[in-house]
């Protein structure tokens, strides 16, 4: 239990420079979008290629919702959507609350095209970010989001 409590205390001394409220608003809308696209399931593909359907995840068309979330990433600035990378990194398990360090490091390090191309196609982006989030000692009952 006590190693909970210091996770929590060094959670709680992250300030993030995104602001939570733009967290929240990607949470809801990736989370939207998720329920959209869908989880591929292999064991419900019933012939050879019918799997390809799946890798629409890569092309978004002109989904509104993608397209909300795109813009909204695009808008951050560097350091932000660095930020993002990093708490999904978190929020997955790559690294814990105690590395928010090493994640941002990493993220930025890694940092090579867009920011929105690469979370969209991360599945569960919405559940990702908010794992991440709430790690780190934040939660989306705290903030008031546009929808």
């Amino acid at each position: 239990m006590a190693r909970q409590d210091k996770v929590e205390e060094d959670a709680r001394e992250v300030n993030l420079e995104v602001d939570p409220t733009v967290v929240c608003f990607l949470i809801a809308k990736a989370r939207a979008f998720d329920a959209k696209v869908g989880a591929a399931d292999s064991d419900e593909v019933a012939q050879p290629g019918e799997d390809e359907d799946h890798d629409i995840l890569a092309d978004y068309g002109d989904d509104p919702v993608a397209m909300e979330i795109r813009e909204a990433i695009e808008d951050l600035n560097e350091d932000e959507q660095v930020e993002l990378v990093a708490l999904t990194w978190v929020g997955r398990g790559d690294f814990s609350a105690a590395e928010w360090e090493d994640a941002l490091a990493a993220a930025q390090e890694r940092h090579t095209g867009p920011s929105s191309k690469y979370l969209l196609g991360m599945p569960l982006l919405g559940d990702l970010l908010e794992e991440g989030f709430t790690a780190l000692g934040y939660t989306c009952e705290d903030y008031e989001v546009p929808v």
